[in-house]
């Protein structure tokens, strides 16, 4: 039976502060409802996320702000940290575990910038809502065996497509190189190389 992780909630003091802040970085609003003073529910959506962040009145006993190590996966975190800058969101500056396996708690072991080998999974960045609640963003670029069904390949929005697209072509034309001919089969080797690179399995030659 498939089990999937589609809401997390996240607890506030103001549901319409938090409602502005999560629509303000640009996270689809799904919903508001009330059914009176005391119970409200609000759904906003991370861009190309499939899990949405539900928070509100009365939807959670959790203490405002209490809500830590929550984390969205990005596949290029110097353009995510440049954007969430934008838009006011005061990202902490990217960084790398000390240890090199993803995170410790809080600022701790925390190394300034990015995975000095820019390793899928190594690159992070931090930013609070403004309760407190606590976002990590991951940088993601290729997954690791079995982490995907092999068979099911899927993009979550256009930007992780064409970034997809973005990395199959530089492949392919290395692929070219070695072979010394333009390849009028493309579009089959561009889409072995996808759905090898989202499944985590070797990649074509």
């Amino acid at each position: 039976m498939d089990m999937k992780l589609e809401v997390v909630v996240v607890p506030v003091a103001d549901v319409d502060r938090a409602k502005e802040f999560y629509k303000g970085l640009g996270w689809r609003l799904d919903a508001d409802i009330a059914t009176g003073e005391d119970f409200r529910v609000v759904q906003v959506t991370p861009p190309g996320s499939p899990a949405s962040v539900i928070f509100g009145t009365s939807v959670t006993s959790q203490a405002p702000g209490s809500a830590q190590g929550l984390h969205l996966v990005v596949d290029d975190i110097t353009a995510a940290y440049d954007e969430l800058k934008r838009l006011g969101a005061d990202p902490s500056e990217v960084f790398h575990d000390a240890g090199g396996v993803f995170h410790h708690a809080g600022t701790d072991a925390r190394v300034p910038g990015a995975d000095p080998q820019r390793g899928s999974y190594g690159s992070f960045l931090s930013f609070s809502d403004p309760d407190g609640n606590g976002w990590v963003l991951q940088e993601v670029t290729t997954r690791l065996p079995g982490r995907l069904d092999p068979f099911v390949t899927t993009f979550t929005s256009a930007s992780d497509l064409a970034a997809a697209l973005r990395r199959a072509a530089a492949a392919h034309g290395e692929h070219e190189a070695r072979t010394g001919a333009e390849d009028p089969e493309w579009p089959d080797w561009y889409a072995d190389y996808m759905v090898r690179e989202q499944a985590g399995i070797e990649l074509p030659s």
